[in-house]
């Protein structure tokens, strides 16, 4: 039997409200992603490999975030269809360029590595979850999370949580222990926001 608050989650959202949470979302993810830089910290996913590319190689992290992406999109068009691809595409894009823009505005002196682990990861969950729900990601192992738990129902927070560790432990010859629990302790930071915040079953715009 339907009421008036059931109908209200199912209407969806404009494209106005999507375009906003896609500026807010990315800015929100790249922020945190100046905050783990600034420190050398890690994160999980196809950010880590980002990071991890760019401290050995020294390719920005926003042009190594965009490259790596790109194998992806084929899953994305695939199982998510042109609508998912084309935002997920969008938001890539965006994080891309913002974290190479927000040097621009702000420069910080001194920052501890456990807090930006932390803080930043905490920023970057925030802002996955409202991409989520706006039917877009960051793509790499998020689109693969994301149509697990759609097909499977495999919880997309639990299952980015695993990649996210092995990525990071990855990194143990790139940085130092203490830098290496602090991250991460901040990628488990992060999927935990996901998994406590994007449950497909309680939120349907």
């Amino acid at each position: 039997m339907s009421t008036p608050a059931l109908a209200a989650e199912t209407v969806p959202h404009s494209l106005l409200e999507d375009a906003l949470a896609i500026l807010i979302g990315t800015l929100a993810v790249s922020f945190g992603v100046i905050l783990l830089r600034q420190t050398g910290a890690l994160t999980g996913g196809t950010a880590g490999l980002a990071f991890l590319i760019h401290y050995l190689s020294g390719i920005p992290f926003g042009t190594a975030f965009f490259v790596i992406n790109l194998p992806f999109y084929y899953l994305a068009v695939r199982r998510k269809g042109w609508d998912f691809t084309i935002r997920t595409f969008c938001t890539v894009g965006l994080v891309s360029a913002f974290s190479n823009l927000h040097p621009q505005f702000i420069h910080i002196d001194q920052l501890q590595p456990f807090y930006a682990a932390i803080f930043g990861n905490m920023i970057m969950g925030m802002g996955f979850v409202v991409l989520f729900r706006h039917k877009a990601s960051l793509g790499g192992f998020t689109i693969l999370a994301l149509y697990m738990q759609e097909r499977y129902g495999i919880r997309a927070g639990k299952l980015q949580m695993a990649v996210d560790v092995t990525v990071v432990l990855a990194s143990l010859f790139v940085v130092s222990l203490p830098l290496l629990i602090a991250s991460i302790a901040g990628a488990l930071i992060l999927n935990l926001i996901i998994a406590l915040n994007h449950r497909p079953q309680r939120y349907r715009a």
